[in-house]
């Protein structure tokens, strides 16, 4: 595996959470809000009621939606859970008050400190590297190194990138404040933003196909969106995906930018037990198998086993700065690739 973990809890240790002597422990509900589109979570919730006994209602929105709706329903939230993407949308979401601590056992020691709250607002429940990716035959990978070194001016106008207002950017550029320096960082985003091939338009999927329409050489995009062109039905997202190579950068120090999809307790939550116990399913063997073969997206948890498609991009030493501080330093990232004309 590409991180060295603590050890977890067994199947069947978990599986002891909910039952004994085959009978369910737990019952009633649990309300869901979930910025995950309802294909790549539905199937797991399901399964979830279904061991526990626990009725699982799902509200799906974009984060952004999500987050509000919580802060206008206040106390008076319905919802139990809020399932987001981004460490940073965790960050703003405990900011906000919506989010309440807990303990658990089985979340502690499953989940490494680094894709946790320290307090327990939030848990990591998979990761998303953001690696450079580059059209084969026109890029020799020797000349690629590090994040840093794409600000060097062989680079200029070879680049593709998401907008600023992007959160997965605004992470990666967070992350780097945390290990570089608001100085240092912004002479690196300034540098950067000078080799942008285009303004910045479009999701991480359009990098990938940009690039190999000869608008740019590099992009830097999320893998799982790679890989799910690769297992696209529709050919030309395929054939697309089939001209990309993935490099991971900062393999010497470092390593390569991770951030994570998570979960936390609202604070308003009337069914906390139930709430709790579904983190715990979503942190378990099971789920982390669904994500890494369903989703395409990395397992928080070591042991288990990876796509044949997440395989195929190659092992990597992930940056193992703590989630919780690409929140912390999200408004500073913000500000920084604004004045470097990052838009």
């Amino acid at each position: 595996m590409f991180l060295s973990r603590r050890c977890f809890l067994s199947a069947a240790a978990l599986a002891g959470v909910f039952f004994l002597g085959g009978q369910a422990l737990a019952a009633g509900e649990v309300n869901l809000y979930s910025a995950r589109q309802e294909a790549l979570i539905k199937p797991l919730l399901d399964r979830f009621s279904a061991a526990t006994g626990i009725k699982v209602n799902l509200v799906s929105a974009k984060a952004d939606a999500l987050l509000q709706r919580l802060k206008s329903e206040s106390r008076n939230s319905p919802a139990d859970v809020l399932l987001t993407v981004d460490a940073g949308n965790l960050h703003a979401a405990q900011a906000a008050g919506v989010l309440q601590p807990v303990r658990s056992r089985v979340l502690e020691e499953t989940i490494p400190a680094t894709y946790r709250d320290p307090a327990g607002h939030w848990f990591g429940l998979s990761l998303r590297a953001r690696p450079v990716m580059y059209v084969k035959g026109r890029v020799d990978p020797a000349e690629l190194s590090t994040y840093e070194a794409l600000a060097e001016p062989k680079w200029k106008g070879r680049i593709c990138i998401r907008s600023s207002d992007n959160v997965y950017n605004q992470s990666l550029v967070g992350a780097m404040i945390a290990t570089r320096g608001e100085a240092a960082t912004e002479t690196w985003v300034r540098g950067f933003v000078a080799n942008f091939a285009r303004k910045p338009q479009g999701g991480d999927r359009d990098q990938l196909k940009a690039a190999v329409a000869g608008q740019c050489d590099i992009a830097i995009a999320n893998t799982y969106y790679l890989a799910q062109m690769l297992e696209s039905g529709k050919a030309d997202e395929k054939a697309v995906a089939e001209k990309i190579a993935v490099f991971w950068p900062n393999q010497a120090e470092r390593g390569v930018h991770v951030n994570i999809s998570g979960a936390g307790v609202t604070a308003a939550a009337s069914n906390r037990d139930n709430a709790v116990r579904l983190l715990e399913f979503l942190a378990g063997a099971e789920a982390q198998q669904w994500y890494a073969e369903t989703n395409q997206e990395y397992p928080v948890r070591d042991g288990i086993a990876l796509s044949a498609t997440l395989r195929g991009f190659g092992e990597f030493r992930a940056d193992n700065v703590n989630m919780a501080k690409l929140g912390e330093f999200n408004a500073a990232a913000v500000r920084l690739m604004d004045r470097a004309g990052w838009r």
